[in-house]
């Protein structure tokens, strides 16, 4: 607690509970685990080439006995190689003096062998993205998907007034409303999923000049390619000192994306519980506000919204910044690239209070049909479309005339239609509906999600 409490980072200080899975992927400890993964398979890879003959194969034994070196990470094992850098003033060489410490002294030339450090750095980077998206983010948003297509179904039948510009517009379900949202993040969540990182292994300039020039006769272009996809990525072979981050950019745009869909779910309901459409439970103990004691805010989604802009905020600018870098390499990338996790920090804990809020709303199906009875003039829309199917020209403008900018109750509507010179069975549908009972398609296309 003493820790988070002097933290300068709100996901590390007062959200840290919220957000703690991601630390296995997006902190110091876990990008010096990933770096130790790229650098031992490539030396496991280095040992499997025939064309290297300086190096024999490893065996089973040794192979498991050198993946453990990053499988059984810990934090000792951290501490020893900040111990290193504090030494190198440099991060991926004190991964590289760490493996000397555990490997014997006959392996110590093949540790790293030539390549830069963003050989490493690009794999491990794009290695943890992928993995927390696919282990916490991935996983999490699903929940509040499946969260919504309940909600869809419990309420795929309460009509509630609409609202475009503002202003009253034909009725809809409050189920189908949330529809709208469960089919926009299934879509993205199978973006995501498709999405293809990729990677680079070419050396200090992407030109595989040190490996081509010591082992001439390796098919470098074969090999790394052969690398890059045992570690789950695609291979980028055409590169500078960098791979260029379009893929990760790619993503991040992904991610931009449903942060904005939720943020849109998030304020329309808020604008459904300013309606007094949506209510909220009473939590025990809970305050709304210092001085007014009757409150109980939305603070769940307001918090979420919060989050989501600061995410996107974050995504944006290294969307922006990740894709440039001065002719064949500086440094920029490096010190933005550790920003990617707390980018994903604030989406994720978005989603989590996206969830704790939706444990507390309810429909309040009266104000939705008080709201409803209010609002008549939505049925023009009805009328004015019975009259054309009449062959009357100029429908629309005699609904305008009675409805646009007066209030319209039922009687007003059903002695309009009453004085209609239409067949008896299109009168007397248009005396049957009501704004509750408008909602078309309304239910069926929540079964559609």
């Amino acid at each position: 607690m003493p820790n988070q409490l002097h933290s300068i980072s709100p996901l590390d200080g007062r959200y840290r509970n919220s957000v703690k899975e991601l630390s296995e992927y997006f902190s110091e400890y876990a990008l010096m685990r990933y770096r130790l993964k790229v650098e031992i398979e490539y030396l496991i890879a280095l040992s499997n080439e025939p064309s290297i003959k300086e190096l024999d194969a490893f065996s089973k034994k040794d192979i498991i006995k050198y993946r453990n070196i990053y499988n059984r990470f810990n934090t000792k094992d951290a501490s020893a190689i900040k111990k290193h850098e504090s030494i190198t003033k440099h991060d991926v060489k004190a991964v590289e003096y760490f493996l000397r410490d555990k490997l014997k002294k006959s392996l110590h030339p093949w540790i790293h062998f030539a390549l830069t450090s963003e050989d490493v750095n690009n794999l491990a980077y794009s290695l943890i993205w992928q993995d927390g998206l696919k282990n916490v983010y991935l996983p999490l948003l699903k929940d509040l998907v499946k969260e919504l297509d309940k909600l869809a179904a419990k309420y795929k039948n309460t009509a509630i007034l609409s609202l475009t510009h503002g202003q009253a517009a034909t009725p809809t379900t409050f189920g189908k409303e949330i529809a709208v949202y469960c089919s926009r993040l299934k879509r993205q969540i199978n973006q995501v999923t498709s999405h293809k990182l990729l990677g680079k292994f070419g050396g200090a300039t992407g030109t595989w000049s040190a490996q081509s020039l010591v082992y001439p006769k390796t098919n470098w272009l074969q090999f790394s390619t052969k690398f890059i996809e045992s570690i789950s990525l695609e291979p980028n072979l055409i590169t500078t000192q960098i791979e260029p981050h379009d893929s990760l950019v790619e993503s991040y745009h992904q991610i931009t994306l449903i942060n904005s869909i939720i943020t849109d779910f998030c304020r329309d309901i808020w604008y459904y519980i300013s309606r007094s459409i949506v209510g909220q439970k009473t939590i025990k103990g809970e305050v709304g506000s210092s001085t007014m004691p009757h409150k109980i805010n939305p603070i769940q989604f307001e918090n979420a919204e919060g989050n989501l802009g600061i995410s996107n905020a974050l995504l944006i600018f290294l969307s922006t910044n990740l894709p440039i870098s001065r002719m064949q390499r500086d440094l920029t990338d490096s010190t933005t690239l550790r920003n990617q996790g707390t980018a994903l920090g604030h989406s994720y804990l978005s989603i989590k209070n996206v969830l704790r809020g939706l444990t507390r709303i309810n429909v309040n199906k009266e104000e939705a049909k008080k709201e409803l009875n209010a609002n008549w003039v939505v049925l023009a829309e009805a009328i004015q479309v019975i009259l054309r199917k009449s062959g009357r020209h100029n429908a629309y403008e005699q609904l305008k005339k009675l409805t646009r900018g007066v209030n319209i109750d039922s009687k007003a509507i059903g002695k309009f239609v009453d004085s209609l010179d239409i067949n008896s069975d299109d009168k007397k549908l248009l005396l049957s509906i009501t704004p509750e009972s408008y909602t078309g398609l309304s239910s069926k296309l929540v079964d559609l999600i």
